[in-house]
């Protein structure tokens, strides 16, 4: 057996959804089939917008490092061009001895504006680079945000189609819905992580049953056993004690008297042998033959 759970929305606070298709109660499935599908326009819906969201700030970002690759190449000229401009300044310096005092103090003019110049330009080349690096990275934060929404409306879409895991028959649960108890149908909303349907192996059925404090005390792992379906009295199946629940819970007519659930295998197969009918099963102890109420 194998439940199936309504799939929870990643990223989004979506409580309910909308089931717009559904698998007939008791069909027969193989593995890979589509089971359900619920209404993904909103995902589909984000997925597209996010998509040109994300191209259009993965554009921006490519232009903005273009920009800044032009313009630190623009800004290391400069540079260039005013360390070479420096030099010539103080290469005319040294002939300070032979120039007019007039050309000496322009000689000296020009030499402070060099180096006023590039000491500029190195000072504040690192700052161009420091802004135009956080303005690109702000885009390229803003494009990975944007593509991340985009992935999760994605793998939200897909969650939207519910494929059987297994080969069986399809078992509808009986849930809460619209204030009463109903299996769930096309146009019905689900919360997210409910379990409404089972895919159930027709040819390993089991039993699960409740068993009085008393006579659980005389169960053993392994214990033959036969099972009666209430709907067909003339089907017995033989069965054998699987499972044993470790702790007890109260009874149906009593707070004193304990049950203990415990699970039954069933040997063979039966085209009537469906899920969800309710059993009987009697189980061969060592001094009595006991009888256990099933569940299904």
């Amino acid at each position: 057996m194998s439940s199936i759970i309504a799939p929870t929305v990643a990223g989004q606070q979506l409580w309910t959804l909308t089931v717009t298709k559904l698998v007939a109660n008791g069909s027969q499935v193989h593995k890979g089939e589509i089971l359900a599908e619920f209404d993904r326009q909103a995902q589909l819906q984000t997925f597209v917008d996010k998509r040109a969201e994300y191209t259009d700030l993965a554009n921006q970002a490519l232009q903005a490092q273009a920009k800044e690759d032009a313009a630190r190449a623009k800004d290391e000229t400069e540079i260039q061009q005013a360390e070479s401009a420096l030099r010539k300044a103080q290469l005319e310096i040294q002939k300070l001895e032979l120039l007019s005092q007039i050309d000496a103090e322009k000689a000296q003019q020009t030499l402070d504006e060099a180096k006023a110049t590039f000491e500029q330009l190195r000072e504040t080349f690192d700052l161009k680079r420091q802004a135009a690096h956080a303005s690109i990275r702000l885009l390229e934060i803003q494009r990975d945000r944007a593509h991340e929404i985009m992935e999760h409306a994605r793998t939200n879409a897909e969650l939207m189609e519910i494929h059987s895991p297994i080969d069986g028959v399809v078992v509808l649960n009986n849930i809460w819905k619209q204030g009463n108890m109903g299996q769930v149908k096309e146009g019905d909303q689900v919360r997210a992580g409910m379990m409404f349907m089972q895919v159930v192996d027709p040819s390993r059925m089991q039993v699960r049953a409740a068993v009085s404090q008393q006579d659980f005390l005389s169960l053993q792992f392994g214990d033959a056993a036969k099972i009666h379906l209430d709907a067909y009295p003339d089907l017995v199946f033989p069965g054998k004690l699987e499972e044993m629940a470790p702790i007890a819970r109260s009874g149906d007519f009593s707070s004193k008297l304990r049950t203990f659930i415990v699970v039954f295998s069933i040997e063979g197969s039966h085209a009537r042998l469906m899920p969800d009918l309710s059993a009987a099963v009697d189980v061969n102890l060592t001094t009595q033959t006991a009888r256990v109420g099933a569940f299904q």
